[in-house]
C-alpha cells in the first residue's frame, strides 16, 4: 500500500464513521483506481452498499475483497449481513461461521449469526448463538432482547420474560424490549403486567404503533373492548396503513356488536392487505351477524381461495349454510369444526374409526359422544335410535347432569359419564355429526312431537312441591349459563321480560343460575316461583317443565329440553340466531311444538317481548 492510498483510506474511514457516505465512497473508489486489488477499499465499499440497502452490490464487492484476502473475519461478517438482508439465510449463516472460525471471540458475528438463524426460524440455534455472545459480552442488551424473542418463539415464555428483563436492566429505555416483554406476558395470561409493559414502551417511544396494537390485544383479552379500540386507534394514527391494527380494531368492534363499524375496519385491513384471509373470514362473520348470508359466504370463499386449508373459514361458512337451510353442503363443511384452533371443546382422539354413515355398522359397537352444549346433546340424541336400528350396539357418553334424563331412551345399550373409562367399541361418532351421517335435509329432519320423557317419580315430587295451581303455569328461562361463548345473545334481564308479561299467569323460574341483579328482581316479584339449586340435574328440570302449560325461554338447553318432552315452547331469538333456528320463520323443523320470537333489529328485545305478551293474552289457557 502506497503512502497515497494509506492517506486516502484514513480520510475515507473518517468520513465513513461520520456518516458522510457519498464522500467516503468517492475516496474508496479513488483508492481502487490507484490500486484495483485493494481489499480493504472493496470491503468498505461493500459496507456502504449494505448501508445504502444495495445488498446484492454489497455481496459482490465483499466477495471480491474475500477473493483477494480470505483471512479477515470482518469481511465474512459483513458479507453475512448483506446475504441476511437478501433473506439468503443459509448462505449468511455459512458466512458468519467462516468469520467465527477465523475469530472465535467475534461477538458481533455470533450476534448476527443468531439473527440469521432466528430469521430462518432456527430458534434453538439462534439461542445458542446469543448465549455465545453473552458469554463474551454480558452487557449486550440487544442480544438479551433477541434471545428473549427466540425463547418466545419456542413458547418458553417465562425464560423469555427473564431475558427481556436482563435487556431492560442493562438498557432501561429499551422500548422494543418492553414491548416484546408485554407480548410474552400476554401469552402467559399476565394481562395487567402485559399492559403495564406496553405502557412503559409507549412512554419511552410515544409513536410506537406496534406497542399500541399489542396493548389493544391485551385489553381485548380483559374484555375491555372500548379501551382496546382506543389503543388500536392510536396505532392507526401513527401508522395509517397498519392492516393488523385495523383487523384487531374490527374484532373488538364485533365483540361490542358494532358491526357496521367492524365491517369498515375489516374493509380497511383488506384494502391495505388484499390477501388477508383472517380479515376476510371475520368480515364474513360480521356480515353473517347482520344476516347478509350471500355476502358472508363470498367473504369466506375469498379467504379459502387465499388459504385453502383455512379451517375457521370453512367452519364459519358451514354455519352460514346451515342457517340458510342448505344442509347438503352445510353438514359436510361442519366437520371442519374439529380442525379449528378456537373450537371450544377438545378433539377426541380415538384409534377407532369415525363413522359418518360411510360403512356398515351392523353387529359393531359404536360410541356416540356429546361434544358441545347440553342443548346440542338434547337436540341430536334423537338420532340414537336410528343408529341402533342399523344393527349396532350403542354406547352413549354424555355429561353427568344428562344421564338420568336420557336413561329412558330407546336404543342405548350402555351409558357412560363423560370422563369415566370407556368400554371397548369398534367405531365412534360425535352426536352432532349424526345429521351428516344420515344425510339430513330440511325435509328429512327426524322431527317428533315428543322424543324424551320426564321421570314419573320426579314428576310426582315436583308436582307436590308446586302444589295445586289456580292459574296457567308459565315456565321462564331468561339467561344462558355465564360460561357460554355467546352469552350476550342468549340472555336478557328478568326485569325487562317480566314487565312485558301479563299478570294473570303463574310464572315459574326454570333457571338454576341467577345473577345478583336477577335475584333482586325475584325478590321484588314474589309471584315468580324460583327453585334455583333445587334443580339438581336435567331430570328435575324436565319434570318441572312437564308441569308447565307453556315454557318461554331464550336460546338455552332448557328450550331444547322443553320442546323434546313435547311441551309448547316459545323461544326468544337474537337478530342473528343459532343456525338451528334458520331465518325468517316462526316455527322450527326440529321441534313441532316450538314457536319462535325474533329480534327485529340487532340487540332490541322490546318488540319480541311485546309479541310474547300479546300472544299470551290471546292464548289465555
Amino acid at each position: 500500500m502506497t503512502d497515497r492510498t494509506k492517506e486516502l483510506l484514513q480520510q475515507a474511514i473518517a468520513l465513513h464513521r461520520r456518516g458522510q457516505l457519498a464522500q467516503a465512497e468517492g475516496l474508496y473508489a479513488e483508492i481502487l483506481k490507484i490500486q484495483p486489488k485493494h481489499f480493504d477499499a472493496l470491503h468498505l465499499l461493500g459496507v456502504i452498499a449494505l448501508q445504502a440497502q444495495n445488498h446484492q452490490r454489497a455481496v459482490d464487492l465483499i466477495d471480491q475483497a474475500i477473493a483477494l484476502y480470505p483471512h479477515n473475519a470482518a469481511f465474512y461478517s459483513s458479507r453475512g449481513a448483506a446475504l441476511q438482508e437478501l433473506k439468503q439465510y443459509d448462505a449468511a449463516i455459512a458466512s458468519y461461521d467462516q468469520a467465527i472460525t477465523l475469530k472465535p471471540d467475534y461477538a458481533d458475528a455470533w450476534y448476527n449469526r443468531g439473527l440469521a438463524l432466528q430469521g430462518h426460524n432456527q430458534l434453538e440455534g439462534a439461542i445458542g448463538s446469543y448465549d455465545k455472545v453473552l458469554a463474551l459480552r454480558p452487557d449486550f442488551a440487544e442480544a438479551w432482547s433477541n434471545r428473549g424473542a427466540a425463547l418466545q418463539g419456542l413458547n418458553q415464555l417465562d425464560a423469555a420474560v427473564a431475558s427481556y428483563d436482563q435487556a431492560i436492566k442493562l438498557k432501561p429505555d429499551y422500548a422494543e424490549a418492553w414491548s416484546n416483554r408485554g407480548v410474552a406476558l400476554h401469552r402467559l395470561d399476565r394481562l395487567d403486567a402485559a399492559i403495564a409493559s406496553f405502557d412503559k414502551a409507549i412512554a419511552l417511544r410515544p409513536f410506537f404503533a406496534e406497542a399500541y396494537n399489542n396493548r389493544g390485544l391485551a385489553l381485548d383479552e380483559l374484555k375491555l373492548h372500548g379501551s382496546a379500540i382506543a389503543s388500536y386507534d392510536q396505532a392507526i394514527r401513527i401508522k395509517p396503513e397498519y392492516a393488523e391494527a385495523w383487523y384487531n380494531r374490527g374484532n373488538a368492534q364485533e365483540e361490542l356488536k358494532e358491526l357496521e363499524a367492524a365491517l369498515e375496519s375489516y374493509y380497511q385491513a383488506i384494502r391495505i392487505k388484499p390477501n388477508y384471509p383472517e380479515a376476510l373470514c371475520n368480515q364474513g362473520l360480521a356480515l353473517q351477524q347482520l344476516n347478509m348470508l350471500d355476502a358472508a359466504e363470498a367473504s369466506y370463499d375469498k379467504a379459502i381461495a387465499i388459504k385453502p386449508n383455512f379451517s375457521a373459514a370453512y367452519m364459519n361458512k358451514s354455519i352460514a349454510l346451515l342457517l340458510r337451510g342448505d344442509y347438503d353442503q352445510g353438514w359436510q363443511l361442519y366437520e371442519w369444526r374439529w380442525k379449528t384452533n378456537d373450537f371450544r371443546l377438545p378433539v377426541r382422539s380415538f384409534i377407532q374409526p369415525l363413522w359418518l354413515g360411510n360403512f356398515y355398522i351392523q353387529g359393531k359397537t359404536i360410541l356416540l359422544h356429546s361434544e358441545q352444549s347440553f342443548g346440542d346433546t338434547i337436540q341430536f340424541c334423537r338420532y340414537v335410535e336410528f343408529v341402533a336400528e342399523l344393527g349396532a350396539r350403542v354406547i352413549l357418553e354424555v355429561e353427568q347432569p344428562l344421564i338420568a334424563l336420557l336413561s329412558q331412551m330407546e336404543g342405548v345399550a350402555e351409558f357412560v359419564v363423560k370422563g369415566a373409562p370407556l368400554p371397548a367399541f369398534d367405531c365412534h361418532c360425535p352426536l352432532m355429526s349424526l345429521a351428516n351421517a344420515f344425510n339430513t335435509t330440511l325435509d328429512s329432519i327426524p322431527s317428533f312431537p315428543k322424543y324424551l320423557s320426564s321421570d314419573k317419580e320426579k314428576l310426582t315430587q315436583w308436582g307436590e312441591r308446586l302444589g295445586a295451581g289456580t292459574k296457567p303455569r308459565i315456565g321462564l328461562v331468561w339467561s344462558s349459563q355465564t360460561k357460554h361463548y355467546n352469552v350476550q345473545d342468549r340472555s336478557v334481564q328478568l326485569s325487562s321480560l317480566i314487565n312485558k308479561l301479563p299478570p294473570d299467569f303463574q310464572y315459574v323460574s326454570l333457571q338454576k343460575e341467577v345473577t345478583e341483579e336477577d335475584k333482586a328482581t325475584l325478590r321484588t316479584h314474589g309471584h315468580i316461583i324460583h327453585f334455583g339449586q333445587e334443580l339438581i340435574d336435567f331430570a328435575d328440570t324436565a319434570a318441572l317443565c312437564d308441569l308447565m302449560d307453556l315454557v318461554i325461554s331464550v336460546d338455552t338447553s332448557v328450550a331444547h329440553l322443553s320442546a323434546a318432552i313435547g311441551k309448547p315452547t316459545w323461544v326468544l331469538l337474537p337478530f342473528s340466531p343459532s343456525w338451528r333456528w334458520l331465518l325468517d320463520r316462526d316455527d322450527s323443523p326440529w321441534y313441532p311444538g316450538v314457536k319462535l320470537y325474533r329480534q327485529e333489529s340487532l340487540g332490541d328485545w322490546s318488540s319480541a317481548f311485546e309479541r310474547v305478551g300479546t300472544d299470551l293474552l290471546k292464548v289465555g289457557m
